[in-house]
């Protein structure tokens, strides 16, 4: 698939970029490149093939969903406006 000038000017007002008259051109091979290419990608057989994350098969590392107060109260009020006992002090807001 080819990308003319206009079209090019186009996809790039649509991403909200600048692109100068002059560099249209090169815009324009450039996006008819990545769609070579995904055709390319298109002509592959995957019937069959499974899905992956990585290359190289792996089990990613779980933990047991716990709750727990992180033990690290004093780093987490160090950047608290106002901090008493422990917790973060906040104005009164209802009488």
């Amino acid at each position: 698939m080819s990308i003319d000038i206009d079209t090019a000017r186009k996809v790039a007002k649509l991403a909200r970029i600048k692109v100068e008259d002059d560099a249209l051109p090169a815009l324009a091979t450039e996006f008819s490149n990545i769609l070579g290419f995904i055709e390319q990608l298109n002509e592959v057989d995957v019937e069959g093939v499974e899905p992956m994350t990585s290359v190289t098969p792996q089990r990613l590392y779980r933990r047991e969903d716990v709750v727990a107060d992180g033990n690290q109260p004093k780093s987490v009020l160090k950047n608290a406006p106002d901090a008493r006992e422990g917790f973060f002090a906040v104005p009164k807001v209802v009488e």
